[in-house]
């Protein structure tokens, strides 16, 4: 074995330690001088240790920071994006409401209704004249002459500008002119005996069936009624047709209507039936109306308007619809483009997402592989994992160097229920941290793989 010096050098080195300070005190100086320069020589290996100590010491540390601040952001991120799914179950659950509502009026459920539209309007969002209007509507069917019309009441004093107030005031007409009738269902004529003849009608003289299509949809029947009079309409493929749907779509009639007939144009698929939802959607501010343009444009396939409205809508909650809308219309080149002039990192993300809606694996590979945002990076490998592609998130594990990343295979490993693969990335990684957050997802997932892994650990 080689003898060492304390200073950490060989025996030969001792000799050339010596050497060099004979050297030194050959050197023409005063002897307190020699003595300091020796000194300072002997002390020299020390102050190098010390000093790589500090220096790795300083790297570990700016290491810490660098992963601190990685995890800061990627809290910050995800809170956020937590905010946004709150915002858009909040949404969806309000929209839930309507629906519900609107389905129990259609029902003759008015109870139910009453109670649906009331939840709904508790809540303040967007749809609450709309709430109170139906709410007041089957109070009136229920004969509560009093309750329908204290919130039609509050319907005209809290929304004066609502489109909804010109339906209210013609409802609260009709309570009043009937007050102290109890309500007759058998006084109700036969809508279904009507909307046959009214079909005839339209199919035979539309110039005859328009007003009276009109005078219904102005009138006070039920809303269930009214949309199927409006289909009944948009059966017939008439030029009165034509018309009346374009009135109802650009909003001379209420708002339930106008989307109604909003649904129905798109199914006519027509030059004209076109060119009215484009300006419909250019010159409307009800993003509900805009909303249901979208998707109208999913009934008929027009990626063109879709990619228009993704590409320059100003509102992003309608820009993220309308690039999810293009993603299942597969309109994979229109989202390439929207992606390589996209600045945004979120609605980039958005893109990635409509990709992965349209089943576009190649395009997910690609940003997995070659895009340098790591947070883009990152959403194209969770998305890989969805996709089935363990091949690939192999490949990325094995040549990444971003934890982050790696971190995000075994994310899509987990969530993609892969325990193969991660039993494979336990096995192999060195890095113990990796290794424990691999046997931590393991142990969440029940699999008879990554339990047989686990008894292995526990045999060692």
């Amino acid at each position: 074995m080689i003898a060492t010096h304390p200073f950490g050098k060989t025996f030969f080195g001792r000799i050339v330690l010596a050497s060099l300070a004979a050297s030194l005190l050959l050197l023409p100086a005063s002897q307190t001088a020699r003595a300091s320069r020796l000194r300072a020589f002997i002390a020299l290996p020390q102050d190098v240790q010390a000093q790589s100590e500090a220096d790795e010491a300083r790297r570990e540390r700016e290491q810490e920071q660098r992963e601190r601040e990685r995890e800061r952001e990627d809290e910050k991120r995800e809170r956020e994006q937590d905010a946004r799914e709150r915002e858009q179950d909040r949404l969806d659950h309000l929209q839930e409401l309507y629906d519900d509502g609107r389905e129990a009026l259609d029902d003759d459920h008015y109870e139910q209704a009453v109670k649906k539209f009331t939840e709904l309007a508790q809540m303040n969002g967007p749809q609450t004249d709309a709430a109170l209007y139906w709410k007041a509507y089957a109070e009136n069917k229920l004969g509560k002459k009093a309750a329908a019309l204290a919130t039609i009441a509050e319907v005209k004093s809290k929304y004066a500008q609502s489109r909804w107030k010109k339906d209210a005031e013609a409802l609260e007409l009709e309570v009043k002119q009937s007050s102290g009738q109890k309500p007759n269902p058998d006084a109700e004529p036969d809508k279904d005996l009507k909307a046959m003849a009214l079909r005839a009608l339209w199919q035979s003289d539309a110039e005859r069936a328009l007003p009276i299509t009109e005078k219904i949809l102005n009138g006070s029947d039920s809303p269930k009624y009214k949309a199927n009079v409006l289909f009944v309409a948009a059966q017939s493929g008439s030029s009165q047709a034509m018309e009346l749907l374009t009135k109802t779509a650009r909003g001379q009639s209420n708002p339930e209507l106008q989307r109604k007939a909003i649904e129905y144009l798109s199914m006519f698929g027509s030059d004209r039936a076109h060119k009215t939802l484009s300006e419909v959607y250019g010159s409307s501010n009800d993003e509900s109306v805009k909303r249901q343009i979208i998707r109208s444009y999913l009934l008929s396939g027009d990626k063109a308007s879709l990619f228009a409205a993704a590409k320059n809508e100003k509102n992003e909650s309608l820009r993220r619809e309308a690039i999810r809308t293009l993603g299942l219309t597969g309109g994979t080149s229109e989202l390439e483009q929207l992606y390589q002039s996209e600045t945004s990192t979120d609605l980039k993300r958005e893109i990635l997402q409509a990709f992965f809606l349209a089943g576009d694996s190649k395009r997910m590979e690609q940003a997995a592989l070659n895009e340098k945002d790591i947070e883009l990076r990152r959403s194209a490998i969770r998305n890989l994992g969805l996709m089935g592609h363990s091949d690939l998130l192999q490949s990325i594990y094995a040549k990444e160097t971003d934890r982050s990343l790696k971190e995000e295979v075994l994310n899509a490993y987990f969530i993609s229920g892969n325990a193969k693969g991660l039993v494979a990335i336990a096995r192999a990684e060195k890095d113990p941290g990796l290794k424990k957050k691999a046997v931590e997802k393991l142990s969440h997932m029940g699999s008879k793989e990554g339990n047989d892994y686990l008894m292995e650990i526990l045999e060692k």
